[in-house]
């Protein structure tokens, strides 16, 4: 760590290990409703368990993505941040925020629209953070070096929360709702976050590989350029079936076929620069979660999405487990494994502690990746049979979820693995001590882990 101000990252670290641990459980307890539907249904419904898990993963993959700001761009504009005072009042600010959200949703109080229920005073709360945020970060760019990394950072940073104005637009007629809506969520997670997720991993391997800049960034702006290029109309996908003009079946179909080319691109951008770079750098969890994360992204965001995108397929599965499915390989894979990767990398240098004992992380890894797999299959399967039973076949819909039970279960078991992954990372970060290093006749050994 070069920089004094870079230790603010430490502090949104932690408070998005704390609300990933909070994710995860809920999502586990979600799963168990699907098995048992009427556990817990008048002290804590479904609807309530739901909304704290899914708002819990936007949240902190947000706190993840601020953290990777404020560690990375002090190195890459060679300055202290212009102000660390702001960044801690940001956090402050989301964690106020979050705190309210989830206590509203608990009495019963919410928007009501999927991932964006929270109560008007938080969204502004968060577009004040969000404000905060890109002026603290934006004057210490413009004051330094600036490089590919950071401009692209930039640009998926501000578009993100310049988006975020249209969690404020609600309109009454439902097609424009859900129009808006999806100017939200899916200009969110199919583009403008895959900006922050490459210039995330480009830092990474900048670090670990020692491959050439120049090299790197010309990789960075092919990713970006097919990102954008892909993913804003790549939208029309989710246009299809809301009341819009028929046309929105050939865009969404044309240009969500094409969003499977960022994806392979940052896959394959991850295993050249690793190839080429050559460097047996002491970090290995950290280059293992940005091997992982690009894997992952391309099958969960790029393969599993391409499985229905097409409107002729996706007139029959839409909205099944098939969704499920696709929704959870990909966000693990673009985005929690690459804020895990970017934790695993700058942790050891915040707290001081490398080099540590990386075999509890690595099998963290192994644990998350080998469940959110088994999930991903089980809910592709359990989805088929939905599609067929419930679109083609025409059964009720709750005889057709009685049927899945088996299936509801193999889910719950792998989500059992992927949250005792998940706390096994968490410890690896934030309990275990640094490792002694062991000099030839030594009689020491690393401590207990």
């Amino acid at each position: 760590m070069k920089y004094q101000s870079q230790k603010v990252a430490l502090a949104y670290f932690v408070c998005a290990l704390a609300l990933f641990a909070i994710q995860v459980l809920g999502g586990l307890l979600a799963g168990w409703i699907y098995v048992s539907p009427n556990f817990l249904s008048e002290l804590l419904p479904f609807n309530i368990i739901r909304m704290i898990h899914t708002n819990a993963l936007i949240v902190w993959i947000l706190l993840g993505f601020f953290g990777a700001a404020y560690f990375l761009v002090p190195e890459e504009a060679e300055r202290e941040l212009y102000s660390t005072k702001l960044a801690y009042i940001q956090l402050v600010l989301l964690v106020v925020g979050t705190l309210g959200a989830v206590g509203s949703y608990l009495v019963g109080i919410h928007g009501g629209r999927e991932f964006l229920e929270q109560p008007l005073w938080v969204k502004f709360g968060i577009l004040v953070a969000a404000l905060i945020f890109l002026f603290n970060i934006s004057m210490t760019v413009l004051a330094g070096r600036k490089t590919a990394i950071t401009n692209v950072l930039l640009m998926g940073l501000w578009l993100l929360s310049l988006l975020w104005v249209f969690a404020f637009i609600n309109p009454e007629n439902l097609s424009l709702d859900k129009m808006y809506w999806w100017f939200v969520v899916h200009l969110w997670v199919e583009a403008t976050w895959e900006l922050v997720m490459a210039s995330v991993l480009a830092f990474i391997l900048l670090k670990l590989t020692g491959v050439d800049r120049e090299i790197v960034e010309k990789w960075l702006y092919v990713i970006v350029a097919t990102a954008l290029f892909s993913g804003i109309l790549g939208t029309g996908h989710h246009f299809y079936w809301i009341g819009t003009p028929g046309y929105w079946q050939w865009v969404g179909s044309i240009f969500s076929t094409f969003e499977v080319i960022p994806f392979f691109l940052m896959m394959s951008f991850a295993f050249v620069m690793v190839w080429r770079g050559k460097r047996n750098h002491p970090n290995q969890a950290a280059l293992l979660w940005s091997l992982g994360s690009s894997t992952v992204a391309f099958f969960g965001a790029g393969v599993w999405g391409f499985l229905h995108t097409l409107h002729g397929v996706n007139f029959y599965s839409h909205g099944t487990q098939i969704t499920a499915a696709h929704g959870h390989l990909s966000f693990y894979g673009a985005y929690v494994a690459m804020n895990l990767a970017i934790i695993s990398y700058a942790m050891p240098l915040l707290r001081n502690r490398a080099p540590y004992n990386q075999v509890l992380n690595m099998a963290s890894f192994w644990l998350m990746t080998g469940g959110m797999a088994f999930m991903t299959f089980v809910l592709t399967f359990a989805g088929t049979i939905q599609t067929h039973m419930q679109r083609v076949v025409g059964d009720y819909y709750m005889d057709v979820q009685d049927s899945l039970t088996i299936f509801y279960l193999m889910r719950f078991g792998a989500g059992a693995a992927v949250v005792i992954g998940a706390l096994l990372f968490i410890y690896s970060q934030l309990v275990v001590r640094k490792a002694e290093v062991i000099t030839p006749g030594s009689a020491a050994t690393a401590p207990g882990e």
